[in-house]
């Protein structure tokens, strides 16, 4: 027999949801996915896509079904941000919401609508009015990704899977917001054993530049 003391159906149960801020390159610069809403609250605004976690379903499922189904991606880059639960986040009610960090290559950014959402790549720099508190776990993501650029190589999740170490290059500014100096770059990144070499590219006219890729897509970190 069940102890009442124990019942869950005593407990309110707050709603919980997953968030999900997908990043890119584009252009040269840190780019947002996000969706124009059309329901309430927030209707016409912009929002990170999202939804709400079923019942027999795990976070990161519930993640990654909305990449497939809102961002019409998959296999991004995922990794969980952070939870955020102020009490009135969302006027619909108590609802918690558990925030995932995506990345995809610029190769890999080409929206492809489902007839229902609007769906719009932003610069970092120039969001739109945002709903909920979607502005402050957008910048909670910009915080980690500037962070952990500098001690892992989650820009793996970025990159082609070949490229020139002026292309990663131009992927840290983007994301650190400065320039970085191309010889101190080039022998810094070439000391952390997280690259092949892979070939040449073409070069043109120019000496041909070396390939790299990395030697790993799971997460690796040093000091």
């Amino acid at each position: 027999m069940a102890d009442k003391r124990y019942e869950v159906a005593e407990f309110p149960h707050p709603y919980v949801t997953v968030d999900v801020l997908i990043f890119s390159i584009i252009g040269g610069g840190l780019s947002i996915l996000l969706i124009k809403r059309s329901n309430p609250p927030f209707p016409q605004e912009f929002a990170l896509p999202g939804g709400f976690v079923a019942e027999e379903e795990g976070l990161d499922g519930a993640a990654k079904r909305v990449i497939e189904a809102k961002a019409r991606m998959k296999g991004p880059y995922l990794e969980q941000l952070f939870t955020f639960g102020e009490v009135k986040r969302d006027p619909r009610g108590r609802v918690v919401s558990v925030s995932y960090l995506a990345l995809v290559p610029e190769e890999k950014t080409k929206v492809v609508g489902d007839g229902k959402h609007i769906v719009t790549w932003f610069g970092a720099k120039k969001l739109p009015q945002l709903a909920f508190d979607h502005k402050i776990i957008i910048e909670t993501g910009m915080n980690r990704l500037k962070s952990k650029i500098g001690y892992s190589n989650i820009a793996v999740g970025l990159m082609p899977t070949k490229f020139g170490l002026g292309e990663l290059q131009r992927v840290y500014e983007a994301i650190l917001g400065r320039s970085l100096d191309k010889r101190n770059f080039r022998k810094k990144m070439l000391s952390l054993d997280l690259l092949n070499e892979v070939g040449e590219s073409s070069g043109g006219r120019h000496r041909p530049g070396k390939l790299y890729s990395f030697k790993s897509d799971k997460p690796v970190f040093f000091k």
